[in-house]
C-alpha cells in the first residue's frame, strides 16, 4: 500500500505531487531543492542551497520514517559540474559510511531558475526491531 509522505510546509502540493511516498520498507523522495519554508531558493550560492536541500530531505526522511543513515540511493542533480567537490564536501556532512549509492548527473535547469541543486533519495524505512 503506498502513503504519502508530507511535510510542514508543503511546498510540493501546488505542483500535485508528493514530498515521498512510503511502500512497504522503502521510502522514496521527491527531489529537494535548496528552498527554504517560504519555497522560495535561499540566497548564499552553491553552498547554501546545498545544505538547505539536505536539511530538506532530513525533514522529508524523518516524515517517513527514515534518516539520513537510512538512505540507500541518492541521485543529485546540479547546474553546473564545477560544484562537484562542493557535492562531496556536502556528502561528507550529511552522509555516513556505508556511503548510498550515488548518480551525480549535470543538468540544464531545475524548475526554479535559481535553483542550482536538487536531490532525491530512496530510503529504508526501520521497523522496531531494526
Amino acid at each position: 500500500m503506498l502513503e504519502r509522505v508530507m511535510t510542514q510546509p508543503d511546498n510540493y502540493a501546488p505542483f500535485l505531487l508528493s514530498q515521498g511516498i512510503k511502500f512497504g520498507n522503502l521510502l522514496f523522495i521527491s527531489g529537494q531543492a535548496g528552498a527554504g519554508d517560504d519555497g522560495k531558493i535561499v540566497p548564499g550560492g552553491f553552498r547554501a542551497q546545498g545544505e538547505q536541500a539536505f536539511a530538506n530531505l532530513r525533514r522529508a526522511l524523518e516524515a517517513g520514517g527514515s534518516s539520513l543513515r537510512d538512505v540507500i540511493k541518492v541521485t543529485i542533480f546540479v547546474t553546473d559540474m564545477s560544484n562537484f567537490r562542493q557535492v562531496v564536501e556536502l556528502r561528507r556532512k550529511f552522509f555516513t559510511e556505508p556511503y548510498p549509492a550515488d548518480t551525480i548527473a549535470e543538468i540544464k535547469a531545475l524548475y526554479d531558475p535559481e535553483a542550482l541543486i536538487e536531490i532525491e533519495a530512496i530510503a529504508a524505512v526501520r521497523t522496531s526491531q531494526g
